[in-house]
């Protein structure tokens, strides 16, 4: 997919008096093709440009940033979350009852592994990569970042809406699976794919 540039970006002046717009429209677009539960405590969220545009102009808001070459060091770090050819990648957040018991509330947590996520797509399962798998990463604990490479067999059951579709959680504590996968969440995510592979066409070509 590609990246977010510059002159996607809309300057502070304008962004800011529009923000609730953006912020509604935002809300809108995850709730119904981006974000997904699995049981009380975990949440997916899945990136591509439109939830990355609304991230960075958020960042340049809330920072104030006016420099061209600020937001572009910005927009280097935040495009890494991009999905790119057959790889899709999300946000997994944490829910927390109890900020005050932190610590006791993260302890189920700190083991997790990407084999505990998976996508299960028809007869077909696929486990996630967890990129936060440092142990500082796992200090941080309610936020975690992962990601599924697509395999062919997926893909074509994911294209395939006979297959139902949805995520699970097993780490022996916690066991819960989301409920089963919209239309319009699965062709989301294969939009994710395929425009990702029409980009990395052009960049080959």
């Amino acid at each position: 997919m590609l990246p977010l540039t510059v002159d996607d970006l809309l300057p502070l002046e304008e962004y800011a008096p529009r923000r609730k717009e953006f912020f509604d429209a935002q809300r809108r677009y995850v709730d119904r093709y981006r974000r997904v539960r699995i049981g009380p405590k975990l949440t997916l969220i899945f990136e591509n440009r439109q939830t990355l545009w609304f991230r960075v102009q958020e960042v340049i808001r809330i920072a104030r940033l006016a420099d061209s070459q600020e937001v572009g060091r910005e927009l280097s770090l935040y495009n890494r979350l991009l999905p790119t050819r057959n790889l899709l990648q999300a946000a997994l957040l944490i829910e927390i009852a109890d900020t005050a018991q932190l610590g006791a509330e993260l302890a189920p947590w700190r083991t997790i592994t990407g084999a505990h996520l998976q996508l299960h797509v028809g007869p077909l399962s696929l486990a996630s990569h967890l990129v936060t798998c440092r142990p500082e990463d796992r200090a941080i604990g309610t936020a975690h970042w992962v990601q599924f490479h697509v395999t062919p067999d997926i893909r074509k059951n994911l294209v395939n809406p006979s297959q139902r579709t949805c995520f699970g959680f097993d780490n022996g504590v916690y066991q819960h699976q989301s409920p089963m996968l919209s239309d319009d969440f699965r062709q989301s995510l294969l939009d994710d794919l395929l425009l990702s592979d029409r980009d990395g066409d052009k960049r080959a070509g």
